[in-house]
């Protein structure tokens, strides 16, 4: 039953949403009932956070990836694009500033 119990619990995303008092609520209940030892327990707690931490880091990882991948497929621009072009057009501007100051001379 224990067995069974966390390998549903470790399935998916519904891993990844679970927090620490969750976890030590359903092991608090699965111990009350007799389903567990206490020791079993605090087990099941430890591993199922290290595991949503893990699943929630991966997640997000693949998360960024797929939104990266879609705004390349969408020709958007990045924030670094934006940057280069925004000194391009200082420098730009500078240069016009320069020329026409050069021309009043």
């Amino acid at each position: 039953m224990f067995d069974l119990i966390k390998k549903t619990m470790l399935t998916g995303v519904g891993l990844a949403a679970m927090t620490r008092d969750k976890v030590e609520e359903l092991a608090k209940e699965l111990t009350e009932k007799g389903e567990m030892t206490e020791k079993e327990g605090k087990e099941l707690v430890d591993e199922l956070v290290k595991k949503s931490e893990k699943a929630r880091k991966d997640l997000e990882k693949s998360v960024e990836k797929t939104v990266r991948k879609v705004l390349r497929k969408m020709d958007v621009a990045t924030k670094k694009d934006i940057d280069r072009l925004k000194k391009k057009i200082r420098q730009l501007e500078q240069k016009d500033a320069a020329e026409k100051k050069e021309r009043t001379l």
